[in-house]
């Protein structure tokens, strides 16, 4: 797929406001080696509150944007939402990488202005809840979907994902992952990563 590593990745990385533990290390290291794979990302992260994934989305949605791909951050509600787009604007901003949010708090026109900027490659990483998935245009022209908390999304929903994009390479990030999740990557279908310190 050919990513370039640019010089300020590592600066990037080093500037995590805590010391990286050892699952963390992993996790990042299972994410660059799907990056470098032919076959699209479809990687769990599996962590409780407060154990790094969101970081680790972070990074990667990062590496996407910096190599001018294009990025949606998938929430179940919009308050979840407004705290990754927070989080993800904190760490990024000062990148140059362009984020906006799609939620029930932008009018029609905002959001018309949105998808606007999206389809000129304008903007680099949309967060959004499920409205998003409901609009084709989002989707088609993306790279990387980071779902959070995916035990919230139905099997459709996903299923819907694959079919308009089938190389789409997918982040999933969950405390709680529902049963048929484990059992795929258990079988190898989904890769897994835990955070557990």
């Amino acid at each position: 797929r050919g990513f370039t590593v640019f010089q300020d990745e590592n600066m990037f990385i080093n500037e995590f406001e805590y010391l990286e533990t050892r699952d963390q290390t992993k996790c990042w290291n299972d994410i660059n080696n799907d990056l470098i794979s032919d076959i699209p990302m479809d990687r769990l992260i599996c962590g409780d509150v407060g154990f790094g994934k969101t970081e680790m989305a972070i990074r990667t949605a990062y590496r996407y944007a910096s190599n001018s791909m294009k990025i949606i951050v998938l929430a179940p509600t919009t308050i979840l939402a407004q705290q990754l787009f927070g989080s993800f604007n904190k760490r990024l901003k000062n990148y140059g990488v362009i984020i906006d949010i799609v939620s029930r708090f932008k009018t029609k026109k905002q959001v018309q202005k949105i998808k606007k900027i999206w389809l000129n490659n304008k903007l680099d990483i949309i967060v959004g809840t499920h409205a998003v998935l409901y609009d084709n245009i989002y989707l088609e022209g993306c790279d990387l979907l980071i779902i959070d908390e995916e035990h919230r999304f139905g099997v459709k929903q996903k299923e819907k994902i694959k079919e308009l994009n089938p190389s789409i390479d997918i982040l999933t990030m969950s405390a709680t992952p529902i049963p048929r999740t484990l059992n795929m990557a258990l079988a190898g279908m989904k890769k897994i990563s835990t955070l557990s310190t």
